[in-house]
């Protein structure tokens, strides 16, 4: 099978599908690669040691889209992206389609097949691809949504973990999936004052025993996420829905009132529409927005700016069912791998996810 990878285009985006020994797994199994010219710099990976792996390294990024079977992607392509799909080609990559309808419109339209990265599902219910970008994301949101606290950047400068005889800045997380418990672990290090909320009580059992004291553990419920947001100088929103679905907005427009001025909303969960009312997605280079007096950072591929960290993490997971793919072919893999099918997002004109399909209005078709 043939295996394009791609420079990613989106603003700030610097890293790569894959790295350079990823590569050389794919070459060893017999998989021609052809990667763009520097799509690997900004991950750190040059050109050089890409072509020391004998791949190929082409500058005409419409060539490698005709000309391979299999694209590798980091984030979703982009409109101007679109065109060069080709009926039959298999995408493999982050897709977040419920938020996103024209991406959705595009392949449906060229018969694109894709594996979403963010819907792969082991048997025990994990989601092996998401859960090292949810990790890094997870704690960037209190590193970034400290920066943002400061003065300089809109916010209402407070310093997170305070020092003695002042009090400490106050962090409410809403949800404790992977994106959470991450975020709580950084926060909980900066010396912050934390609340973590979530709907399952087992889960809120399970961070009450890992963390103790040094959090408050509470329901989600609305009546806990208003009392909490205002008191809050740091709100994360953490939630995500398995399968794909947009995320619920948990905070309102109008709860943007409650709250202290110059208090800062990181928004991990924007991919999937953002569980905050008031959230759009940003990027590095204008992160943030004021909405109410309250500053946003809905930035919607926060792991792209530690890009090394992010592709190494990454590609240590992606390679196993690309690989499979690839080894197999697509329906073969499918038929042979119930975790694959459940990546499975379009198929020839068809949207094979339930979810999505609800989400964005669509006929649904199962594989």
């Amino acid at each position: 099978m043939k295996i394009g990878i791609v420079k990613e285009i989106k603003v700030e985006e610097y890293r790569v599908g894959l790295t350079p020994p990823s590569v050389e797994e794919y070459i060893d199994a017999g998989h021609p690669v052809t990667i763009e010219t520097n799509a690997g710099v900004g991950s750190g990976f040059p050109d050089a040691a890409y072509r020391a792996t004998g791949c190929t390294i082409e500058k005409d990024k419409k060539k490698i889209f005709d000309e391979s079977d299999m694209i590798i992607h980091v984030k979703e392509p982009l409109p101007e992206e679109y065109d060069f799909f080709h009926e039959g080609q298999i995408l493999y990559a982050y897709l977040h389609m419920a938020a996103n309808k024209p991406l959705a419109d595009a392949m449906l339209d060229k018969k694109v097949n894709s594996i979403a990265y963010e819907l792969l599902m082991e048997e025990d219910g994990s989601l092996p691809l998401l859960i090292p970008m949810s990790q890094i994301a997870g704690r960037l949101a209190v590193q970034e949504g400290a920066k943002y606290l400061e003065k300089t950047f809109g916010g209402g400068g407070v310093l997170l973990g305070g020092v003695p005889g002042i009090p400490k800045g106050k962090v409410v997380i809403i949800g404790g999936g992977i994106v959470g418990i991450n975020a709580c672990k950084i926060a909980v290090g900066m010396g912050a004052d934390v609340t973590i909320l979530d709907v399952s009580a087992s889960r809120l059992a399970y961070l009450d025993d890992i963390f103790g004291r040094a959090v408050t553990t509470l329901y989600s419920n609305r009546a806990n996420i208003k009392e909490t947001i205002r008191q809050a100088d740091l709100v994360v929103g953490a939630v995500l829905l398995p399968g794909g679905a947009a995320a619920p907005k948990l905070v309102r427009k109008e709860d943007l009132k409650l709250m202290k001025k110059g208090a800062v909303i990181v928004d991990v969960a924007v991919d999937q529409g953002g569980c905050i009312e008031t959230t759009r997605a940003t990027t590095h280079q204008a992160p943030t927005y004021i909405v109410d007096g309250i500053v946003h950072y809905c930035v919607a591929n926060m792991p792209g700016c530690v890009a090394l960290s992010s592709t190494l993490a990454l590609t240590s997971v992606t390679n196993r069912y690309g690989l499979q793919v690839a080894n197999l072919g697509l329906e073969k893999a499918l038929d042979h791998s119930k975790v694959i099918l459940s990546g499975l997002n379009t198929y020839m004109g068809k949207l094979t996810n339930a979810a999505v399909a609800t989400d964005l209005n669509l006929p649904y078709s199962p594989y």
